[in-house]
């Protein structure tokens, strides 16, 4: 056997169909290699008897912007990789760094860094490429976006950071109803970058024309978007109304318990489905950290900020300027508040933002032939033990 396996024995094992009791697997060479029913006959280099803990797949975080104290926007190698770590503590496997609107420039530094940090990320989450939130973003639903950078889609700008990417950018969230946001969508979608709706206005019509030029995703959905409205006099359905309608376009939602209440966290799944809902922590800088004031965005030009009631806050408290949530909290808050068994929690968790950023192939599942990213947790989901392609970055107790 590998010098780079492990086994792990005694668990409640989670796949996307059931929870096997007393459960094995085997990691050889950071893939899974065996799932059994039963103890597993084959050597490892290391064993971990999950003691009858719940071995799930590693959480997946499809929109962050920090935590420990760190944000994206901050520019350093250093507050990457704290990122990292500092979610990986609470489960979390893989993640999309996200950044917030700012000047071509500053978006052109953070991708540059982001490169730089790929090498050298040993002991956190790993990074599965950027995603761009912003600057294409309606005024009235810029929520804490600084105002200073919110503007149209520039087809000259876009092109440029894009060409200066490579790779790197994944998914880009824009107001679809703005000048030039619907063949900014298109351009994306040709280089595989997933559009998403956020930070809109926009009406039912818009989304619509939005979706059939590759939109299929709302971020942060209910957050810094349109419902019902009315304009000379009559009246219109909204994003919300219109995420609800078309089937096509998945959500992603911060569920931390603030941001959406337990009845809207129901009706959420009842009409989209579990299948199409992924959650995420929306965190910044102060995730992890103690409340108090703190900063949205970078340390050089950031939002003040300031953190109570387990959110983070405008200081005059007239938004709410980004969660502070880990995914383990997530989880934990579905299947308090919003009724969904903890399978379905998982599922949301891990195979459905894996399927949403086409990675579904490596993540998102405990299944022979994925990737050996796991989280073992207690009954009331805490975490003891992260596990990345089989090495362990995080372990409390195991």
């Amino acid at each position: 056997m590998s010098n780079s396996s492990l086994k792990i024995i005694n668990g409640r094992i989670i796949t996307p169909y059931r929870i096997i009791p007393n459960g094995s697997l085997l990691i050889s060479e950071g893939v899974i290699t065996a799932l059994s029913e039963t103890i597993i006959d084959s050597p490892a280099s290391k064993t971990i008897d999950a003691a009858g803990q719940y071995v799930s797949p590693g959480f997946i975080d499809i929109h962050i912007h920090g935590g420990g104290g760190s944000d994206f926007m901050d520019g350093t190698v250093d507050a990457f990789l704290k990122i990292a770590e500092t979610h990986a503590r609470h489960g979390t496997t893989s993640m999309v760094p996200t950044t917030l609107s700012a000047e071509k420039e500053g978006l052109l530094h953070t991708l540059d860094i982001y490169q730089q940090s790929l090498h050298k990320n040993n002991q956190g989450a790993q990074f599965m490429g950027m995603h761009i939130e912003g600057p294409y973003f309606d005024m009235e639903q810029r929520g804490a976006q600084d105002p200073r950078y919110i503007r149209n889609p520039d087809e000259k700008e876009y092109r440029e950071i894009i060409e200066y990417a490579g790779d790197s950018i994944v998914r880009w969230s824009a107001a679809p109803e703005l000048p030039g946001a619907l063949a900014f969508g298109s351009y994306i979608r040709s280089k595989n970058i997933l559009p998403a709706i956020a930070h809109t206005n926009a009406v039912y019509e818009d989304v619509l024309n939005a979706l059939e030029n590759g939109y299929t995703l709302a971020t942060h959905f209910y957050s810094g978007m349109s419902g019902v409205m009315r304009r000379n006099a009559f009246r219109y359905a909204g994003v919300i109304e219109a995420v609800y309608l078309l089937d096509e376009i998945d959500v992603e939602i911060i569920a931390d318990g603030v941001h959406l209440p337990s009845p809207l966290l129901k009706l959420i799944c009842k009409i989209k489905g579990i299948n199409q809902i992924a959650l995420i922590t929306d965190a910044m800088r102060a995730a992890g950290m103690p409340p108090g004031e703190s900063i949205l965005g970078s340390l050089h030009n950031g939002l003040k900020v300031i953190v109570e009631d387990g959110v983070a806050k405008l200081p005059d408290r007239s938004s709410f300027a980004g969660s502070v949530a880990t995914t383990e909290r997530l989880v934990r808050t579905m299947v308090k508040l919003a009724g969904v068994s903890l399978l379905e929690a998982i599922r949301m968790m891990t195979l459905v933002p894996a399927r949403i950023m086409k990675f579904d192939r490596q993540k998102g599942s405990l299944t022979v032939g994925k990737d050996g990213d796991l989280v073992i947790f207690d009954e009331d989901i805490n975490i003891i033990s992260t596990i990345l392609k089989g090495k362990i970055i995080y372990n409390q107790s195991i």
